[in-house]
């Protein structure tokens, strides 16, 4: 899916349902709604409110509908997948968030560049997926040492913090930091 073609269409569905939702959004679609990246994405992830059950209705009967239309769209295409990342990322991210997109019922804020920093590179890390939205956001060396020191500590496997600090050296290469 397009993610800002696709969550204008989902706001002007929620306004014909007489439904508003403010949410944080994280991952592939936040990046492209900040014109970070113009990749497509699968899905919107949630961080931020626990999704009602009208907002899931709501998501569940667009997909249907684009469906009809012949776009590839999951029901679950709106979800608190990553909804755990809020109780693990910094103290305050939530004062940190920035406005992405303000429809007629759909508000939506992405996390500060920071935050959103380190859950890409947690997802690096974790997946190995994130290779791509990792060298979009360009990071400098002090905001990998930032987000460093943050990732040692979100995993208790005692061979995390060398595979933390192999990755970020990794990118740091890539992204023509010396080494």
């Amino acid at each position: 899916m397009v993610p800002r073609a696709t969550i204008e269409a989902f706001d002007a569905h929620l306004e014909a349902c007489g439904l508003a939702f403010d949410a944080v959004v994280i991952g592939g679609s936040a990046l492209a709604l900040l014109g970070v990246t113009t990749r497509q994405t699968r899905d919107f992830d949630i961080l931020a409110p626990i999704l009602p059950a009208g907002i899931v209705a709501a998501a569940r009967t667009f997909a249907a509908e684009q469906r009809r239309l012949g776009l590839e769209l999951a029901d679950d295409w709106f979800n608190n997948g990553p909804v755990q990342l809020g109780s693990i990322l910094p103290a305050g991210w939530i004062n940190r968030v920035q406005r992405v997109f303000h429809g007629r019922a759909l508000l939506l804020h992405a996390l500060g560049r920071s935050d959103l920093l380190k859950t890409k590179l947690f997802a690096l890390c974790d997946r190995g997926t994130d290779l791509p939205d990792c060298l979009a956001l360009v990071p400098i060396p002090n905001e990998l040492r930032e987000a460093g020191e943050w990732l040692v500590l979100q995993d208790a496997n005692p061979y995390w913090p060398d595979h933390v600090a192999a990755t970020l050296a990794d990118l740091a290469r890539r992204l023509g930091h010396g080494g």
